[in-house]
């Protein structure tokens, strides 16, 4: 009998559960706070819990998989690690192609000469001695270094070489573009191996503190990681590719959502502390995004599900509008550490400088506002970044961190760097003043709204003096965003409506009117046409009001709340691996392979050796990534030009597949 261990580390909550494999059935869940300072103690605390409830012991666990949305989330929120982009062979214009300069935040660049031609052949030598000295002077600056060279993917020598220079001088981690994807694009696998290098430090220790934890518990099974596709990797390989954790979570949650329903077509809600994630099921199965994982406004070449993901949460900033004479409320999308949760950590200060600032008349622009020290690789701050971040010793008041209104947009980039967070009003602070939640501090949530409240509009009146229908209306905002999320991915995935903008159809005045039932002249109906799968720990909280507004069927699952730790444990392996065909002139094919460049005068010839290669490649991967039992296929997509009445080779991409169950440890029998 074998049992499964999943985790999830989210935003706010970490989630384990154990399986019963053989009975497929959870026989025990728990949850915990996320504990950034110390990710090893909520991982701890939930893993215990849950082998407490299911009785299991460590040594009957005969596998342990995680999945996270902590990278999502950093994406979402703009946050990482500093990092430097070596680019190679490309120009100043590159740089501001696909969010490239956006994604780097003025993060430093270096530009040399190299890189190859579409054929693979070296364009320009590299100049590896000037380069030598521009790294020893950034690598106390940085976390980790990006690479990537023009046709990196068609020949891979440059990058391997840079990657080898930076590891001897600067012993930092190093992503190369071409380890990442297969695909043209340069720029879009720069940001890719940009934002892969900013998670490296993240999911490193996310890692490290799950391992420490299971080491010390005496837990030996195999730790495998969710990928932003669904299927698992091994530990090992995810530290060097956190990249492919984005989109991890809520690919857990979909195989999760089918494990707990069986249903085989609907919409998958996952909400979390920070994200709101939604994917279509149908037959059973998530799409596949053919142009890569989108997150926090970045095209990425990570192959994840087809998932939109947006900053909404149970602990999203409470943002006041004050334009317009009635102003209004948006929430994300920016998480916040709820008050009433920092009210239970720490209550006399929490609580006197909620005090202090009701008892003045005025209401000040950072009132209910704190600022919390996360820990973190300092390098490259501005003296004013540092000299606010030395500051910040301990949880303090927001105000008391400021001295001038210069010193705002230093705070901002510290939170943009994930140093700090800020504590303010959040969706869970008004579900505890409203009674739905009693997990924290919720005297603390009534004072916090209530300073919020007294806050002008564009008329300069209050927006609220009344704390309970504050929330309420917080919560109203909460469930309005969630039906503009639905409704955005049921407009994306209607093929009636390909090519439109689904935003615009989703607040459209017809479809607000339709789905209110409109009665008139003109009477309008609409309902969402499939069902919807709630999950996360406030779904029973907050989704029956969106099923209610969408007039579908709402179905919340028992174990809603830790459905991607469940689906952390009951996917598969799979690795892919692609080599390209091309035909430089008649009668000569190249097969660009992992080893180098391969000349055939053959064409099956090139496309049989590309496909041995591949086949091994992906095997070879699927092994490192912890599967057993493979199952094998490959494809051939070839590209022809007819010439003068006949076909003419192009080029070709050959593609192999490994999948399979996760190696498991042998299972301990009970104890009798």
């Amino acid at each position: 009998m074998a049992y499964f261990l999943g985790v999830d580390t989210g935003g706010t909550y970490t989630d384990a559960v154990i399986v019963d494999e053989a009975a497929d059935r959870v026989i025990g869940s728990a949850k915990s706070l996320t504990t950034r300072g110390d990710l090893a103690l909520g991982i701890g605390r939930a893993v215990d819990a849950a082998l407490a409830q299911s009785g299991v012991t460590p040594a009957q666990v005969a596998l342990v998989s995680l999945s996270t949305t902590l990278a999502t989330n950093a994406l979402v929120e703009g946050q990482g690690g500093r990092v430097a982009l070596i680019f190679v062979g490309f120009d100043a214009d590159d740089l501001e192609r696909g969010g490239l300069t956006e994604a780097l935040k003025g993060d430093p660049v270096v530009q040399i000469a190299g890189g190859h031609s579409h054929a693979g052949v070296e364009t320009a030598p590299l100049d590896m001695v000037a380069l030598e000295t521009q790294l020893r002077a950034l690598g106390p600056e940085v976390m980790g270094f990006a690479v990537a060279a023009r046709f990196a993917t068609r020949n891979p020598a440059h990058e391997v070489a840079i990657r080898d220079l930076i590891r001897l001088v600067t012993a930092r981690p190093v992503t190369c573009s071409h380890e990442l994807s297969a695909q043209l694009n340069g720029p879009k696998r720069a940001l890719t191996a940009v934002l892969n290098a900013r998670l490296i430090g993240m999911i490193d220790r996310l890692v490290a503190a799950c391992e420490r934890h299971l080491a010390a518990v005496g837990i030996a099974a195999p730790l495998m990681v969710v990928r932003g596709d669904g299927a698992l990797i091994s530990a090992a390989m995810v530290r060097e590719r956190p990249i492919e954790t984005i989109l991890s979570g809520p690919a857990a949650s979909i195989v999760g959502a089918r494990w707990l329903t069986g249903a085989s077509d609907a919409l998958v809600s996952d909400i979390g502390g920070t994200t709101t994630d939604v994917a279509l099921l149908r037959g059973g199965l998530p799409e596949i995004d053919p142009q890569g994982a989108r997150v926090g406004g970045f095209r990425t070449m990570v192959e994840a599900v087809a998932m939109r993901t947006t900053g909404l949460g149970g602990d999203s900033e409470v943002h006041l509008k004050t334009e317009g004479l009635s102003g209004g409320l948006r929430l994300g999308p920016r998480r916040l550490i709820p008050v009433a949760l920092l009210a239970e950590q720490h209550p006399e200060l929490v609580h006197a400088a909620l005090d202090r600032a009701l008892a003045t008349e005025t209401a000040g622009e950072f009132d209910g506002r704190f600022v919390v020290p996360m820990g973190g690789q300092t390098g490259g701050l501005t003296p004013r970044e540092a000299t606010v971040l030395a500051r910040i010793a301990a949880p303090m008041p927001l105000a008391r961190a400021l001295t001038t209104r210069l010193e705002v947009a230093a705070m901002e980039r510290l939170v943009a760097r994930g140093l700090v967070m800020i504590a303010g009003v959040t969706p869970s602070d008004a579900s505890h003043v409203l009674g739905r939640l009693s997990s924290w501090d919720a005297s603390a949530s009534e004072k916090a709204l209530r300073l919020l409240g007294r806050r002008r509009n564009g008329a300069g009146e209050r927006f609220s003096t009344d704390p309970a229908a504050f929330a309420q209306s917080i919560i109203d905002q909460l469930t309005q965003q969630t039906v503009d999320c639905l409704l955005e991915a049921a407009f994306d995935e209607d093929a009636a409506f390909d090519g439109q903008n689904s935003e615009t159809l989703a607040r459209h005045p017809l479809t607000t009117a339709g789905f209110a039932h409109h009665r008139g002249i003109l009477q309008i109906e609409a309902r969402l046409g499939v069902p919807v799968i709630g999950l996360g720990a406030s779904a029973p909280s907050y989704y029956g009001a969106v099923g209610a507004r969408l007039h579908c069927e709402m179905i919340l699952p028992d174990h809603a709340g830790v459905a991607n730790a469940i689906g952390a444990v009951v996917g598969q392996v799979s690795q892919r691996a692609s080599a390209l065909v091309t035909s430089p002139s008649v009668g000569r094919f190249t097969a660009h392979l992992p080893d180098g460049l391969h000349s055939f005068s053959d064409r099956e010839a090139a496309l049989a050796a590309a496909e041995a290669a591949v086949l091994a490649e992906a095997s070879a991967r699927a092994r490192a990534a912890g599967a057993e039992d493979l199952r094998l296929s490959s494809q051939r997509q070839i590209r022809e030009a007819e010439v003068e009445g006949s076909p003419m080779f192009i080029e070709a991409t050959v593609t192999a597949t490994a999948s399979g169950r996760p190696r498991v440890a042998h299972a301990v029998p009970p104890e009798s």
